[in-house]
């Protein structure tokens, strides 16, 4: 087989030592438009991991990249000069000129053909080549030369950085935030030789065109970088190499390969530097490349087929996890408001892949700092309280622990009428020790429902009904209730889920336009300012109604694209008068609504309203508009946001994966100070745990994890070993079985994930 490399990076270098290393008698030649000594950049990071892996692959590779990196256990984050170190974490720093030199070596000793000052841009002179693989870099004359061929999408991120060295020494990798007058500046530093280390600073544009940096000019980015961190640096200068401000390009392509054309490293796909070395993905990808051509040495086409199957999801997954970790630094200047050790923890676990006990098995004294911290701000007098079962106050009414479950629909009423299942439902929850329950969406009317098994609190049965599920709840256990009340709007008429269709009578559908869910479905009637009036006042009588059936807290429902949701959405208001267009006119209903509710709902008592963050479609609703809605319902009297996401439009394409709508109550929370209740795909009390110690959110809610385990909270508690005062008298004889039980299991799981740690690769 004939093998044409285009681009001498790390990917290009290491697929081409492995495959003729197993196939000395195939021709694979690397072509590389730079000298073999040219470098730009300066170091590259490794993990324990990757270097496992390199160990695996070629020893000789290993050995050689082994004895010249600079290795480190800590992670350093440092604030205006406070920090804090956290050991465990297992990198290794190696200059970049170094590993490329390296690499050529091995190519030498394997027979792999280089050839160097090759600018590629014509392919025709590769026509005998079975395979071309393209590693040409970001900006891939090749890959671009086959743009819609290869499907490719380039997004440039916001924050601007640079990529510059120093001769200071670092202990460990190091993250230096420094506040200055025009927002926060942090550098990435590590070193990766003696007498060199890597130090890439960036900032927000907003930041970076207040400082009036050029993007080519080094000698003024020196100039200014040096004095805002001239304590960091403490007298050690800053070294350039074409060291010219970037924006983050985020490269994807739909097909990693066309005809005898094959993608690598950045030309295939991009990963931000905060989760670690580009090179790193290349090289991973190398693997992964070298290994399908090896396993289909006659078919170049189920060679691609194989690198794509295995590599695709992987290559995804980690770009999505970069894109978290991005997003976190985009943010910095908002997370900065945080106290030092839950910053530096927001930032140990920005990628949603560390967590919480990930951290206390690395280095529990610094979990320790972050508790502390945490029960200091609230008051908490319980030394190591978990955070999940901290108490939460929201006006007068104290939760005992910060989970709640969300709305979920049972779709079992009669006539609006709850019964004796949505009973065992809601008190089984509450005996279990949820901290909040909120009920499925109920309706202000008949004609709100979503479906005929949706509740209703419209007369005086359901009143009754209701009251005896809260009195119970009340009387034996400390959960709280809340009752969302909502309308359904153009999504009424709906079947049961696990019906065939709709089998009742149906009604008018009411929305801000006349614009059906369905493209074949029931087109609503555009509302008109009778119909608000009307709607208003059935909210309003089913506020009195709560209060009566002994709620302790009323949460609107003004998201998934319901009736008030579907004024706030652009998707689903196309109105030209004063209740469509701007976001404020958009308000103007819904808020109306709120501000009638609360007027009338003892003012002890809070109330949530619960939005949809993004609708997950072209043209939705903004973050400019989610803000405003927010700031909109807090004005009038709103305790807590509940942020939600999607549902607005059937042609919706969310964006899920584990605790996915979280970076939306960050958003909303922590941009408008309104404590907020996140949910999505959350699934353990670990990622509860995570994410209130983060800041960015108050409440967790769990929607489908409590429906096949009523008792989630109480094996939790065990499982934290956290005593709790509310379990019932006739419970506390299983006291004795559980936490046992759950002490074995915790005890197992860490000794599996403390196996499954990658071995230290420290020389």
């Amino acid at each position: 087989m004939k093998i044409t490399v285009i681009g001498g990076g790390p990917g290009g270098l290491y697929f081409s030592i492995l495959t003729k290393k197993a196939r000395p008698d195939w021709e694979i030649t690397v072509y590389e438009r730079n000298r073999p000594d040219d470098s730009f950049g300066f170091g590259v990071v490794f993990s324990d991991e990757t270097l496992g892996e390199f160990l695996k692959r070629d020893m000789q590779s290993y050995e050689l990249i082994r004895s010249k990196f600079a290795y480190w256990d800590d992670i350093i984050i440092a604030r205006d000069g406070q920090e804090v170190s956290i050991a465990g974490n297992g990198f290794c720093g190696c200059s970049r000129k170094t590993l490329l030199k390296l690499l050529h070596q091995r190519c030498h000793e394997e027979g792999v053909n280089l050839h160097f000052e090759q600018n590629i841009d014509d392919l025709n002179q590769f026509k005998d080549a079975d395979i071309i693989v393209a590693c040409d870099g970001i900006g891939s004359q090749i890959r671009t030369q086959f743009a819609s061929e290869f499907g490719t999408k380039i997004e440039l991120k916001k924050n601007r950085f640079v990529w510059l060295g120093s001769t200071k020494p670092l202990d460990a990798f190091t993250y230096f935030f420094r506040n200055t007058k025009h927002g926060l500046i942090v550098a990435h530093s590590y070193q990766y030789e003696a007498g060199m280390s890597t130090w890439i600073f960036e900032c927000s544009d907003e930041t970076w065109q207040k400082f009036n940096f050029e993007v080519t000019n080094e000698a003024d980015t020196i100039a200014k970088i040096s004095e805002l961190f001239k304590e960091e640096l403490d007298g050690h200068p800053l070294i350039s190499n074409k060291s010219h401000w970037r924006q983050f390009p985020h490269v994807t392509n739909q097909n990693w390969h066309n005809k005898n054309i094959v993608l690598l490293g950045d030309a295939k796909a991009t990963a931000h530097y905060s989760i670690g070395s580009g090179t790193k993905l290349a090289m991973d990808s190398a693997i992964g490349l070298s290994d399908a051509v090896l396993a289909n040495p006659n078919d170049v086409q189920a060679a691609f087929q194989q690198y794509d199957k295995f590599r695709r999801n992987t290559v995804e997954m980690i770009q999505y996890a970069a894109l978290v970790s991005l997003d976190w630094f985009e943010n910095m200047n908002r997370h900065n408001q945080h106290p030092f050790y839950q910053f530096a923890f927001g930032c140990m676990t920005r990628a949603k892949k560390v967590t919480y006990e990930n951290l206390r098995l690395r280095d529990e004294s610094f979990t320790n700092k972050v508790l502390e911290e945490f029960n200091n701000n609230f008051n908490i007098n319980i030394k190591n309280q978990s955070a999940a079962f901290s108490k939460f106050k929201i006006r007068d009414l104290e939760l005992q622990n910060r989970i709640v479950m969300s709305s979920m629909g049972q779709y079992s009423a009669e006539n609006g009428l709850v019964n004796d299942w949505h009973f065992q439902h809601y008190t089984s929850r509450a005996v279990s020790g949820l901290g909040l329950i909120l009920t499925e969406m109920t309706a202000v009317s008949n004609t709100g429902r979503i479906t005929e098994g949706c509740a209703g609190i419209y007369n005086e049965s359901q009143i009754t009904a209701w009251k005896r599920i809260n009195d119970f709840i009340h009387k034996n256990t400390q959960t709280k209730i809340g009752i969302q009340l909502g309308h359904s709007g153009r999504k009424g008429c709906s079947k049961i889920p696990w019906e065939n269709s709709f089998s009742g009578e149906k009604w008018e559908l009411l929305s801000a336009s006349a614009i059906p869910f369905h493209e074949d479905g029931i087109i609503p009637k555009k509302m008109t300012l009778s119909d608000m009036d009307l709607i208003t006042s059935q909210f309003v009588q089913a506020t009195i109604n709560s209060e009566k059936a002994g709620f302790d807290m009323i949460e609107l429902q003004a998201h998934h694209g319901f009736l008030l949701a579907s004024f706030l959405s652009p998707l689903t208001n196309i109105r030209t008068d004063e209740f469509g267009g701007s976001i404020e006119n958009r308000l103007k209903f819904p808020l109306k609504v709120f501000t009638e509710m609360r007027n009338v709902f003892p003012i002890e008592k809070p109330m949530s309203v619960r939005i949809s963050a993004t609708d997950w479609a072209e043209n939705g609703i903004s973050e400019e508009d989610v803000l405003a809605i927010a700031s909109a319902f807090k004005n009038a009297g709103a305790d807590i946001i509940n942020v939600s996401t999607g549902n607005t439009v059937a042609h919706q394409k969310p964006q899920t994966g584990r605790m996915w709508q979280v970076p939306f109550s960050d958003l909303v929370r922590n941009s408008i100070d309104i404590p907020t209740i996140t949910a999505g795909n959350i699934t353990d009390i670990d990622q509860i745990n995570t994410i209130i110690l983060n800041g960015k959110a108050d409440l967790v809610a769990l929607g489908k994890p409590l429906l096949l385990d009523a008792n989630f909270v109480r094996n939790a508690q065990a499982y934290e070993n956290f005593q709790p005062d509310d379990i019932p008298n006739q419970y506390k004889m299983g006291i004795s079985h559980l936490y046992p039980l759950q002490a074995n299991e915790r005890k197992q799981m860490e000794g599996m994930k403390k196996a499954l740690k990658p071995k230290s690769n420290k020389k």
